[in-house]
């Protein structure tokens, strides 16, 4: 009979799961006509697994825990251990799309963040679907090689991008920030990029409690 080609094709279900925690401000749901800006904030490495509380020890979780009109709705999932945020692209999609159906979200107004696992995390899934952010907030990130950066930071070209990254991590050097930055204005991207000259791995504190980010944050809608 003979080598013959032939075309294999097949629709393939896949049920994904994360764990998150979710804030909603002090007056949400006073007026039901009003929507909300919303954060998707994506934690380091080292909260990973299946306890929450590990998710508010840092950034995001930790400052609406402090600050209950804290003005923007906050969903903060959790990756799985053993895992990297990069193998839950499709899962954060999903987990988007539930809470901006779910709740009075300002779909012009959603911001992406994370912290080192979490900052990769963040230039990963802003690439994946740039339409979806009106700005983006990496912090002492940058992107793997493997899923194709620096290169492909140019898909978000045309999203506002505030990066941050201390001159001394010895965890994430500061160059996989500088090499981010750099495609990106190559491409004409509309990136800031704030290097803290004593900062070792946590960048984050200072960043996160600053009014400044937020203030720049809402400046910007799709």
């Amino acid at each position: 009979m003979g080598q013959r080609a032939y075309v294999f094709e097949t629709r393939i279900t896949k049920t994904v799961h994360l764990n998150y925690l979710l804030f909603l401000p002090k007056g949400y749901g006073a007026y039901p006509e009003e929507n909300w800006p919303l954060i998707l904030f994506l934690h380091g490495a080292g909260e990973r697994g299946d306890d929450l509380s590990l998710v508010k020890k840092h950034s995001i979780p930790k400052v609406v825990e402090q600050q209950e009109d804290f003005p923007f709705i906050a969903v903060s999932p959790q990756c799985p251990r053993d895992s990297w945020w990069s193998d839950h692209i499709e899962a954060l999609d999903g987990l988007l799309s539930e809470i901006t159906t779910t709740y009075a979200v300002d779909t012009d107004r959603v911001y992406l963040t994370g912290l080192s696992m979490g900052g990769y995390g963040a230039w990963h899934l802003a690439t994946v679907y740039p339409e979806r952010f009106a700005a983006v907030v990496p912090i002492c990130g940058g992107g793997a090689w493997f899923l194709g950066f620096p290169e492909n930071v140019c898909a978000i070209k045309d999203v506002p991008v505030w990066a941050f990254h201390g001159a001394r991590d010895d965890l994430v050097p500061l160059e996989e920030s500088e090499k981010m930055v750099e495609t990106l204005k190559a491409c004409g991207g509309n990136v800031r990029f704030t290097v803290y000259p004593d900062a070792d791995h946590d960048s984050w504190t200072r960043t996160y409690g600053s009014p400044e980010l937020y203030e720049w944050l809402l400046k910007h809608a799709r």
